[in-house]
């Protein structure tokens, strides 16, 4: 089983601009999304995926595998669709890394790839427990309902139905497709369900396609604001 390794990294953002070259004490967080990253054995190739020439050329500072990508994608899902239809070497599966993990964790990466031992799984994420109501209320974490199978049955910002908390994880938002699934999903219409969680899973959930869950304990602090610098900071030092 070939694995392939994406990170997509975009310049613009409303909340950071330039996130990826944000320095954590004196270390880029694409650098140490790629640094990390690269401690899986099971990927056989890893490439950040940019749309700004910023970002190509300091990936290029530390030799790390970099390809342009264009402007107009608006989910790392398709950015990742773009980098597989370019590269000339066939992978089996399609691992799409969230760039703002600088302390991600290649387990991470590792759990969700053996999820693909099952035949069946075309596409997979991870989960873990909620274990404060204040990540229940938090619309800015995703929480998914698993069935018995672990399958994902539904994706939320907010859980409407209290009477069902106990099904619902928190999402940890790291996706591995098929890469035949992958070429299929990036060309799936928008749904209603995903523009209202700006959500993109939804629209794979919405099209029939099974999304299968693998649940872990694994920690990673995500940069979304300036701020969380910080907190990464702290968890280094």
């Amino acid at each position: 089983m070939k694995v392939l390794g994406i990170i997509p990294a975009r310049y613009e953002s409303s909340r950071f601009p330039g996130k990826p070259l944000a320095k954590i004490l004196g270390k880029s967080m694409i650098q140490r999304v790629y640094e990390q990253s690269k401690k899986c054995v099971e990927l056989n190739e890893l490439i950040i995926a940019t749309d700004d020439k910023r970002i190509y050329k300091h990936a290029l500072t530390f030799n790390a595998n970099v390809m342009m990508t264009s402007k107009s994608h608006t989910t790392g899902t398709n950015r990742c669709g773009e980098v597989l239809q370019n590269l000339k070497n066939p992978y089996d599966i399609v691992v799409n890394i969230q760039g703002d993990e600088p302390l991600i964790n290649p387990f991470k990466i590792k759990k969700v790839i053996s999820l693909f031992n099952n035949s069946k799984t075309d596409i997979a994420t991870l989960a873990k427990k909620i274990t404060s109501n204040k990540i229940i209320k938090d619309k800015n974490t995703p929480k998914v309902m698993i069935d018995d199978c672990n399958k994902a049955l539904q994706f939320c910002r907010k859980i409407e139905d209290p009477i069902s908390l106990k099904k619902y994880y928190q999402h940890i938002g790291i996706y591995a497709y098929k890469s035949a699934i992958l070429e299929k999903i990036i060309n799936l219409p928008q749904t209603i369900n995903e523009k209202k969680e700006s959500l993109e899973q939804l629209r794979w959930l919405d099209h029939r396609y099974k999304i299968y869950v693998g649940l872990t304990n694994l920690n990673s602090i995500s940069v979304d604001t300036p701020d969380d610098i910080i907190k990464v900071e702290n968890e280094i030092i």
